[in-house]
This record gives C-alpha cells, structure tokens and sequence, in this order.
C-alpha cells in the first residue's frame, strides 16, 4: 500500500472512525458467536469473518494514528460475559453474518466514493473484495443448508410495455395493479432486515441488566414487529409469499451475554442503517400505498433513533465522532 504524506479529509477520518466503532461492535458479536455454534461450517465461517476483521481493524488504527487522532473505545471482549448460555441458535449466527456482511458491502463502497487518498481506496477496495467473498460463501452455505429464503419469483410477460395510465401510481382508490419487480428489491430486503431487528431486540431484552435499557429494547422490538406487519401485507395482498421469522431461534436464557451498553448501540445501528435502505424504498415506490408505509415508518424509526440517543447520552455510552474545529471559541479563547 502507497505511503501517503496527504492528510485525511474530514470525510476519510469520519469513514474511518464509524468502521472501527461499528466493525468493533459487529466483532464482538461475532466472537461470541463462534463460541457457541455447533455447526462446523457455520463455525468456520464465522471465524474468516473474525480474521478478516481483525486485519481491517489493524489498518483502521494505522490510519488514525498515522494523522494524529486518537483511535476510539468501540467495543472489545471486555463488553462480552464468556461461559453464558446459549442466546442464539446456528443458523440465527449465519443470517446474522449474512445481514452483517450484507451493510460491509454498502459501508465499504460509501466509504470509498468519500476517499480521495490512494491508499485509503485501496484499503476499501480490498475490504470490499473481502466481504464479498463472506457474502458468496454465507449464500452458499445457506442454499447447501436449506435455509435462504429467496425472494418472491415472477413469470415473465410474453412483450415489453409502456404505463399507460395515472393508474399505475394509486394504491388506495382503484384497483392497485400488482407490485413491480423493481419494488420488490427494497420490500424483501427491507423486510428481513426487520425481522432482525426483531429477533435481536427479544434476545437482548431478555438478557439485559437494567430495567430502562430492557423497556427501549422491548419498543425497539415492538417497532420492528409494526414495520414487519406493515410490509407483510403489502406482500399478502398481492399473494406473494413473506419471509420467515427467527424469533423461534432464540433461546430462553436470561443470563447477561453482552454489557447493555453494546445492546443499546446496536440498536441504534440497525436503525440507523435502515433509514438508508428504507430510503431506497421510498425512492423506488412507485404504489402510493407503499410510499406512504415507508414514510410512516421511517418517521417512526426517527422517533426511536431520537431515544436511543437520549439513552446512550445518558448512560455516558455515546463515544463523540472526531469535530470540526470551533473557530469563535479559538478566537475568543485568545
């Protein structure tokens, strides 16, 4: 990798400090996942993803330090109890991975179109060449398992065609016509990634210690239910087939496995992380039915993101992002 003697922009140190804070939180999940998976194809997996991240991280703190800012808490071992019960079960662990890599992919190229300096993009780069090659093996995992779910297949229509009417916007008056292919991308998506959501938010709510932290994770958990509710019968009316759930594949334990501190913050992750993915959806709602869903709950999941927050705030648990300098507070310090 090319020595660099240009400084990092704001853009590159912002990259740089999310994917060590939310790359470390990821980690330590997958850490104690692979402590408990049974599975040995599962198992191996899980553990490239960990000597994947653990290279990344190296060049992550390499860069920082290299420009003089100084390399974020995160999250380590220290925010994981060893020896508790299982919470998860093994194929809970790969739709986990797959989900996770999943917003690698996304993440490492966003970060790359933000950097300018060679080395940096070359780090993207390889780090986007890495998840894919965890996406390609978690995908074929799970076919060889029998558990990915595919998404809804369509027949073809023997010609190409134009709209032809205003029609093919209403969803609420006339009849709606059927949802299009290229709607569907966001609706399956966007759905799954809910019915994370969900499932988390029941494990996590189960094994928290504080009672305030327990109540936000049972209404993240709630939230996520009204959003898989919601898109769900956008699918059912049209007769198409929606994804499964995992809650089934969460365990009962209530022992503490993970401090409430990284709970919390991974809550907040996956909302945050879902504005962009159901911002897409938006973009590509064609329906006004289904525009109108993804306003409603992006508006909520706002609302939601506001809380955690207010208790990360709180809690002293919100690690501040690197700030732009405050030239009237220079000037007046004088």
């Amino acid at each position: 990798m090319e020595k660099e003697n240009i400084k990092l922009t704001s853009s590159e140190i912002g990259t740089l400090w999310g994917a060590y804070v939310d790359g470390t939180c990821i980690d330590t999940v997958n850490r104690y996942m692979v402590t408990i998976i049974e599975n040995e194809k599962i198992k191996a997996i899980m553990e490239e993803a960990i000597q994947i991240f653990i290279k990344q991280k190296e060049q992550i703190v390499t860069f920082i330090e290299n420009d003089g800012f100084p390399v974020p808490y995160g999250f380590s071992e220290s925010d994981l109890v060893k020896g508790t019960p299982r919470l998860f079960s093994d194929i809970f662990c790969l739709h986990y991975l797959q989900i996770m890599t999943m917003h690698g992919l996304v993440g490492h190229n966003t970060a790359l179109s933000s950097s300018v300096r060679k080395d940096l993009r070359n780090f993207y780069d390889s780090c986007d060449n890495d998840a894919k090659y965890l996406y390609q093996k978690i995908i074929d995992l799970l076919l060889e398992l029998g558990h990915f779910q595919r998404d809804p297949y369509f027949y073809p229509e023997e010609n190409q065609q134009y709209v032809s009417g205003k029609n093919f916007l209403d969803g609420f008056f006339s009849e709606k016509r059927p949802l299009a292919a290229t709607e569907l991308i966001s609706l399956s998506l966007n759905l799954k990634k809910s019915i994370l959501a969900k499932s988390l938010s029941i494990g996590f709510s189960q094994v928290a210690q504080s009672t305030e932290i327990r109540k936000f994770l049972e209404k993240s958990g709630d939230n996520a239910n009204k959003q898989i509710q919601s898109l769900s019968k956008i699918l059912r009316d049209d007769n198409l087939p929606v994804p499964m759930s995992w809650e089934s594949e969460i365990t009962t334990s209530k022992e503490a496995t993970f401090t409430d501190k990284l709970m919390v913050f991974h809550m907040g992750f996956l909302y945050q992380t879902s504005q962009t993915f159901q911002g897409a959806g938006l973009a590509t709602a064609m329906r006004t039915d289904l525009a109108l869903a993804y306003e409603k709950i992006i508006l909520k999941n706002i609302t939601i993101t506001k809380d955690w927050f207010d208790l990360m705030v709180q809690n002293q648990w919100f690690e501040q992002p690197p700030l732009a300098p405050n030239r009237k507070k220079l000037a007046q310090d004088k």
